[in-house]
């Protein structure tokens, strides 16, 4: 017996807050799996990643980071809703209403106190209103509606998750609390760097208008996901640490996509494959993302393109396509917002101090 007490006592001594974390969002994703599969969702990794990147280390932080993903989205799917029969017959017009509304949702996600729904506003409009231009056949309550039901899984599977786990073990292993950034009522740097990731989502509605390239929304994920960095580290110009970030999507987008590849091949649609390499993507990139080093938003896209890949819309069919066609959106949307960087990079200010008190995201992988 006290052999076993010594073993007992030697696992716990190896658990730590990192670790605790990890558990949480395995759980937290395969929970969101279950409540999107059961509720007929269209894109169930999008629900699985929401249930990745709400968890926090305390019940508190994640059911508010939550409430935040679903008010925005909610205001962005509405927003669509009444916008895009308005606008999306004229590709001109709907670029427009891309560019601003982007703008305006990137700049107060830099910016804002509520930062995350602001986020979530212009994602889930941009996102709507680019599934609308690939398949316009469907209504558009259809999309709207899907991504409120997708987003709610996510958030309810996490919270769930949270909080029990809040009330058990982090008990014993507490999570650093995450301190609170100050706001900025007007940044000058914040804004030209909101605007350029407006133009991005606007040349990509020019995009899906001249070819049909499927899975674009994903494309809007990416140019907004790379552009939310600290405005205390803009200057002149968001290149280089944008730039960085775009690095580090590709490698953790290509690594996540390398094992999802491996597990795909031993899998032949085999579902308890499937869901064990889901298990063991988002294990690994959860701990590269809580690591002591600065390549941390490598983990976030890491479990990215896992999961768009190893999460279909349903086992039964085991169809890979989607998500695949989900990864190379990202890359298009990547490959799109580099230019607009460098134009920006080179007819920008020679020099531009960040405001006292701004406010930036500086945990990786706001999305």
């Amino acid at each position: 017996m006290s052999r076993l007490r010594a073993a007992w006592d030697a696992v716990l001594g190896r658990v730590t807050p990192r670790t605790v974390d990890a558990g949480e969002c395995v759980l937290s994703v395969l929970l969101a799996i279950l409540v999107a599969h059961a509720i007929g969702g269209d894109n169930v990794a999008w629900a699985a990643f929401a249930g990745y990147m709400v968890m926090r280390g305390h019940a508190s932080e994640t059911v508010l980071r939550g409430l935040l993903r679903i008010v925005g989205t909610v205001a962005g799917g509405l927003l669509a809703l009444g916008l895009a029969p308005l606008v999306g017959e004229n590709w001109v017009a709907s670029a427009a209403a891309m560019m601003a509304v982007g703008t305006l949702s990137l700049y107060r996600a830099l910016t804002a106190r509520r930062a995350y729904a602001w986020l979530f506003f212009g994602l889930t409009f941009a996102m709507v209103l680019l599934d609308r231009i690939e398949t316009p056949a469907t209504g558009l309550d259809q999309f709207v509606l899907t991504r409120i039901l997708e987003t709610v899984a996510g958030t309810l599977a996490c919270a769930t998750v949270s909080i029990v786990s809040t009330l058990t073990v982090r008990r014993r292993w507490p999570a650093p609390p995450t301190p609170e950034p100050p706001v900025a009522l007007w940044h000058p740097a914040a804004f030209r760097h909101a605007v350029q990731a407006g133009i991005a989502l606007a040349l990509l509605v020019g995009v899906a208008h001249a070819f049909a390239l499927p899975a674009l929304a994903q494309s809007a994920v990416g140019v907004m996901a790379v552009m939310l960095v600290p405005v205390h580290g803009l200057g002149s110009s968001g290149l280089v640490p944008v730039s960085v970030r775009l690095a580090q999507r590709f490698v953790g987008c290509l690594a996540g996509a390398a094992l999802s590849a491996v597990c795909l091949f031993v899998a032949q649609g085999h579902t308890p494959v499937l869901v064990a390499g889901t298990v063991i993507g988002v294990s690994i990139g959860r701990m590269i993302e809580n690591g002591p080093h600065s390549y941390r938003y490598v983990g976030t896209q890491f479990t990215l393109a896992v999961l768009v890949m190893l999460v279909p819309d349903s086992y039964a069919d085991g169809d890979v396509l989607p998500g695949i066609e989900r990864l190379i959106a990202v890359l298009i949307g990547m490959a799109i917002l580099e230019p607009v960087l460098l134009v920006g990079h080179w007819i920008g200010p020679s020099r531009a101090p960040a405001a006292r008190g701004s406010r930036g995201l500086d945990e990786p992988g706001g999305v």
